[in-house]
C-alpha cells in the first residue's frame, strides 16, 4: 500500500526542517514520492538521493490560470532541479469553456518540457460537472499525459469516490487516475485504490497505514 501514497507537503508556511521531515518520512515508510512546491525541489533531490523515492513537484499550483508557457517552464525547471514527477493544474476555465483545443496544446507543451518523466493533471473535480470531468480527461489522454489527478485539495472538496470511478472509466486505461484529498482513513484509501485510483495523494499516510482517521484537508 505504501507505494501508492505520494508524500505531500504543500503548505504555503512549510520550512526547510518540515520538508527534510517529509523525505525522512518518505524513505522510513518507502511512499512512491514526495511532493512539494519547486522551490523545495532541490532539497527533496539532495534528501532522497540513492533512494526509491521519487519528488514530484507541483506545476501552475493551486489555480492553473498560469500560461502554457510558464507551466512549461515551471515543469522544465523541476525537473533540472531533480524532480522527475510532474503534477501540474489544468486551465480550469478552459475545461468550463469546452476549449479542447487549448487544454491539449497546454497539458502537450507541458509534457513536451518533461520529456520521459511522468506528468500528471489535475482536473480539480469539485469545481467541475460530470461532463466537464470527463472532457477534461479526454484532453489528458489525447495530450498523452500519464495521469489524470482529481483535486488540488486547495479547493472546495477532494477526491470522491464517484469522481475515481467517472475518471477511471474515461481513462480506459489509457492513462492512470490519482486521487488526491478527501482520503480520512484507511477504508478511504482502499476504496479509492478499489474505484481505479493507482496513486493517492496526502500528507497523512502515515497516519492512514496506521489506522487513524485525519482531518487534513489533504
Amino acid at each position: 500500500m505504501n507505494q501508492y501514497i505520494d508524500h505531500t507537503n504543500l503548505k504555503p508556511t512549510s520550512q526547510k526542517a518540515d520538508i527534510i521531515k517529509l523525505c525522512e518520512e518518505a524513505k522510513n515508510h518507502e511512499f512512491k514520492s514526495v511532493c512539494v512546491h519547486g522551490g523545495y525541489v532541490s532539497l527533496c533531490a539532495q534528501q532522497l538521493k540513492g533512494t526509491h523515492v521519487e519528488v514530484c513537484a507541483v506545476v501552475g499550483f493551486p489555480l492553473g490560470a498560469n500560461t502554457i508557457e510558464s507551466k512549461a517552464f515551471e515543469a522544465a525547471n523541476a525537473i533540472e532541479n531533480g524532480a522527475s514527477e510532474i503534477d501540474m493544474v489544468i486551465n480550469i476555465s478552459k475545461v468550463i469553456e469546452g476549449d479542447k483545443e487549448y487544454l491539449v496544446k497546454e497539458i502537450a507543451a507541458v509534457k513536451a518540457a518533461v520529456g520521459k518523466h511522468v506528468l500528471k493533471v489535475i482536473i480539480e473535480a469539485c469545481l467541475l460537472s460530470d461532463e466537464q470531468k470527463v472532457l477534461a480527461t479526454e484532453c489528458v489522454v489525447a495530450a498523452r499525459a500519464d495521469f489524470v489527478k482529481t483535486s488540488t485539495g486547495f479547493s472546495t472538496g477532494g477526491a470522491t469516490i464517484d469522481d475515481v470511478k467517472l475518471l477511471s472509466k474515461t481513462a480506459n486505461k489509457h492513462i492512470q487516475v490519482k486521487a488526491a484529498g478527501g482520503v480520512k482513513t484507511y477504508a478511504d484509501l482502499e476504496a479509492m485504490i478499489d474505484a481505479g485510483a493507482t496513486r493517492i495523494g496526502t500528507s497523512s499516510g502515515i497516519a492512514l497505514l496506521q489506522g487513524k482517521k485525519t482531518d487534513n484537508s489533504y
